[in-house]
């Protein structure tokens, strides 16, 4: 650490309340700012100089900032044996798995030792260790899809894929990218070399020439500098949120006396406001860091032919509104840390299944094994899991076979009746997650069951009771009840296809299936836990059944002597 970079902090810190690092990483991000203004200076034809550039602020934030030494060697360790996996196993079907499971293993043992350490106001580079296993697991996929023919690639595929492993400054630059070394966002390494070389901002022939993005001299990185403001104001604004509201709904207030003093309605209300004043931590922390890849260059994603109109969206992480706003779990899990479920569809979900088959139980259960253990080992995040994934089962039946009943049978279009549907389920959608991610935030075990049972299980008591509602014969009367009311309507009913699920952006040529692609897990969560329980139950019966016959037609045959 540099002398004396520490007092400030510390000065401000017992000042306002909040810990020295907490505030040392705030500051990184507000300083990656100025620094990425000087990043998208170097000049286009210098890519070696911005590696340097972004290296060189890197070591600064992790050793003379944070005095991360072992930080340092950690990501080194984790991105030279990435790099290694992938240059010596690279024609081996089984690299990226290989690369997978020591960057998994690697970052687990640094999360138990964080356990270990209880010290969550002190920042550490697990975090970056986070962010950089979904940079490198990603890289592994990257090269072993170089190797592939392409007819075997979708477009996704063939967009990503490295036919040849970048050097080792180009690659020293991509895992040190400064403006997301510590929380993200998290992006290829073809979009990292697209950077680089400007590539990126190749203008289409289709566009007008008066319409091309303006530029600065003879960069062709496009002006930023509005969009990052933005981006800046707003991230400024929600950790101005979160600092006045931390002090009134930490996860603490939760397991007080005072708190049981309080009637259940103010209870319920106070325990919504726990988790969203964390959510506002994130939401400052994610626009800070994507407004500096903005300034950077790095948020660029094309320009609209039509209007001239630069998209800086490339790295969204986060959308705020479509979280508070969510009306669904699909629509609240979609926009919450969507990189991470990007990462989870693209090298998790759409690899586990053969070519030319459809994910199932094993993708699903796979994609929510990895979500869990990348999460951490606290068992208040596995508590949040589960419960979580039964939210989204009961979540979906109910959008299933109610919502059509507030729909128009012939044009689905909403009847004026639509909108207390919608507010019952935008209510009960926050408050069902507000209750279960509260252990994501209390962490033990007994504190998560402590601060549950301050409210009577609700969200538990509710989930059952509508699981056993859709398991009893009320689920085949619904049915019922929406056929006959389409066929008054003069229309063929279908309720298992009333709540079409939202389609993957880039699917992936071997799981080509929409449906398939519909019950995608958002962080690790099944879309139809249901279904997948079934298909589990279908694949060992059947399993069980070749078994018998396999070990039948085995046996001798002996002919009976009389």
């Amino acid at each position: 650490m540099i002398p004396y970079i520490n007092a400030p902090f510390v000065f401000l810190g017992n000042k306002i309340g909040a810990g020295p690092d907490e505030l040392k990483l705030v500051f990184s991000f507000l300083l990656s700012y100025p620094l990425a203004g000087l990043l998208k200076r170097v000049p286009d034809a210098r890519p070696a100089h911005k590696n340097l550039f972004t290296l060189g602020v890197s070591i600064f934030y992790l050793v003379g900032l944070f005095d991360l030494w072992d930080g340092l060697r950690t990501i080194l360790f984790s991105a030279a044996g990435s790099y290694a996996i992938a240059k010596f196993l690279r024609g081996s079907p089984y690299m990226p798995w290989v690369g997978f499971v020591f960057l998994m293993g690697h970052m687990s043992v640094n999360q138990i030792a964080r356990m270990r350490a209880n010290a969550p106001a002190t920042v550490d580079v697990t975090g970056a260790q986070m962010v950089l296993v979904m940079k490198l697991s990603s890289f592994c996929w990257n090269v072993a899809d170089g190797a592939l023919p392409e007819t075997e690639l979708s477009d996704f595929q063939k967009d990503r894929r490295l036919t040849e492993l970048p050097n080792l400054l180009d690659y020293a630059g991509y895992v040190f990218f400064f403006p997301s070394l510590m929380v993200g966002p998290a992006f290829d390494f073809a979009e990292y070399r697209r950077w680089l070389d400007c590539s990126m901002f190749d203008v289409p022939t289709t566009v007008d020439p008066a319409k091309k993005p303006p530029t600065r001299k003879k960069r062709k990185i496009p002006r930023s500098g509005t969009p990052a403001m933005v981006k800046l104001a707003t991230g400024l604004m929600w950790i101005g949120i979160f600092v006045a509201l931390s002090g009134y709904f930490s996860p603490d207030v939760l397991l007080t006396p005072r708190y049981m003093e309080y009637g259940f309605v103010k209870r319920v209300l106070v325990l919504h406001m726990v988790p969203l004043t964390a959510r506002t931590k994130y939401y400052g922390v994610w626009t800070l860091t994507e407004g500096a890849c903005i300034l950077s260059g790095l948020g660029y994603n094309g320009v609209d032919p039509a209007t001239g109109k630069v998209s800086w969206d490339r790295l969204v992480n986060i959308n705020p509104m479509g979280v508070e706003m969510a009306q669904n779990t699909r629509a609240y899990l979609e926009n919450w840390n969507i990189n991470t479920n990007k990462w989870l569809r693209n090298c998790v979900y759409l690899r586990v299944t053969p070519r030319g088959k459809k994910p199932g139980f094993r993708a699903s259960l796979a994609t929510f094994t990895t979500s869990a253990f990348w999460h951490g080992f606290y068992p208040g995040y596995y508590l949040s899991f589960v419960l979580a994934s039964l939210i989204q089962t009961v979540a979906k039946n109910f959008r299933r076979y109610l919502r059509p009943f507030f729909l128009d049978p012939k044009t689905q279009a909403p009847l004026p009746s639509k909108k207390y549907y919608d507010f019952f389920s935008w209510l009960t959608t926050q408050l069902a997650f507000s209750f279960a991610t509260v252990p994501f935030l209390v962490l033990s075990f007994s504190g998560s069951l402590a601060a549950w049972s301050r409210l009577y299980f609700y969200a538990v008591v509710g989930t059952v009771i509508s699981m056993a509602f859709f398991a009893s014969p009320a689920k085949p009367a619904l049915r019922r009840a929406l056929e006959q009311r389409a066929a008054k309507a003069g229309v063929v009913a279908n309720p298992e296809k009333t709540a079409s699920g939202t389609s993957a952006r880039h699917p992936l040529v071997r799981t080509a299936s929409q449906d398939s692609l519909s019950r995608e897990p958002l962080l690790g969560l099944s879309s139809d836990p249901e279904r997948d329980v079934d298909e589990a139950l279908s694949e060992i019966k059947a399993e069980m059944e070749a078994r018998a016959r396999r070990a039948s037609a085995s046996k001798p045959l002996f002919n009976k002597v009389s």
